[in-house]
């Protein structure tokens, strides 16, 4: 079942990019008058190339690290994004044209195309730019019972920072260089620190070991390092001073530290079970629960979680694909929600997957500072 499900959402996929790729064809065609056989021809060939390319990217650089790879994996990727971009483009393309021959005019194509299509790369580099300069969220949570010696306190969230063909050691030396400048007591890593991707993964995670926690460095596994290989991702984390949670407790000053994590494919998770099955682990002590989804969200209160932070979603990360993640997590997609003794902040991550952009949010390093919740 797992493998059919998986080929179903490839081949969904599939059929999504030909068609977004066909209408961006149809629409440059006709806004720039290209009407010789010969390059249509060659236009419609490199646009039936760009449509599988970044799925043969993908396989190509999972399987082999180089320059090569690497570089076709970006390029395919920030055309995924600019196609996005480009699907806009043509919209307002075609809106501009009617527009203009409803007022009685005759539109200029060749204008209209060059003016769309040249604001929709504009936007996409943008984003490039955008998504590589990760900004700070401040985040106030209170807890119920928290130990004395939590109040005040300040925990570090980084998620989805995907390392991998795109973003490596030295932008997580630039991510490390802004969680220290905020002194935190505690970083917690929930999940996609990698990209799937194999590759000399002990090297990219160095500056891991430069970060200043006094009360430690956390982690723990989202669904890209299922991808990659769980054993692989732990393997070069434990040549870091960072703590691996699977599926453990750990009580840090009288704060109970949960990490849970994500399931491999076809597997499910009762997460109340998990949780309350732990060894250590004790119902009504104050809680934080690292899980990379924001999901099983009555599970969690269930167990008496008081706080859980979660990423996954990246907030869309392309305008408009916001819309879709919105629809999926709904209002946990980003962001703060509390309901009664309990809270969950989704961030939307650090780094990007697939397009190497963000044109729908910022990128963000989450700072939370901690406070007993008034009785």
């Amino acid at each position: 079942m797992p493998s059919i499900r998986i080929g179903s959402f490839i081949t969904a996929i599939f059929a999504v990019s030909l068609i977004s790729h066909y209408f961006f064809y149809y629409s440059f065609t006709r806004f720039f008058r290209i009407t010789d056989a010969p390059r249509r021809h060659f236009l419609m060939g490199v646009f039936i190339f760009l449509s599988v390319s970044f799925i043969i990217a993908t396989f190509v650089a999972h399987s082999y690290e180089n320059a090569f790879t690497r570089a076709f994996y970006f390029g395919t990727g920030f055309w995924l994004g600019l196609l996005v971009n480009l699907m806009m483009a043509c919209l307002a393309g075609w809106l501009a044209t009617w527009a203009t021959r409803l007022a009685g005019h005759s539109p200029n194509t060749v204008i209209i195309g060059s003016m769309v299509f040249g604001m929709a790369l504009l936007y996409s580099v943008y984003g490039i730019w955008n998504a590589s300069n990760p900004r700070v969220t401040n985040v106030n949570i209170s807890i119920r019972n928290l130990p004395d010696g939590w109040e005040g306190r300040t925990i570090v969230q980084l998620s989805d920072v995907h390392l991998g063909h795109v973003y490596k050691t030295d932008f997580l030396k630039k991510v490390v260089d802004k969680v220290n400048s905020l002194h935190p007591d505690m970083v917690v890593i929930t999940g996609d620190l990698f990209d799937g991707m194999d590759g000399k993964l002990s090297e990219m995670v160095g500056p891991l070991d430069d970060l200043q926690a006094p009360d430690g460095v956390y982690f723990i596994t989202g669904n890209h390092e299922t991808y990659l290989g769980v054993d692989e991702a732990f393997a070069a984390l434990g040549k870091t001073k960072v703590t691996i949670l699977n599926d453990e407790v750990r009580d840090i000053g009288g704060l109970q530290l949960v990490g849970i994590s994500y399931p491999k494919r076809g597997q499910n998770i009762d997460l109340y079970k998990t949780i309350t099955s732990l060894k250590g682990f004790v119902k009504g002590k104050p809680t934080i629960l690292l899980y990379h989804a924001p999901l099983h969200i009555d599970e969690a209160r269930r167990a008496g979680v008081n706080l859980q932070l979660s990423g996954h979603t990246h907030k869309g990360q392309i305008f408009p694909v916001v819309f879709i993640t919105d629809m999926v997590y709904k209002q946990y997609a980003y962001g703060l929600h509390k309901i009664g003794d309990y809270s969950i902040y989704t961030t939307d991550g650090v780094g990007t997957w697939g397009p190497p952009m963000r044109t729908g949010n910022s990128p963000e390093i989450v700072d939370i500072h901690l406070s007993k919740a008034h009785e």
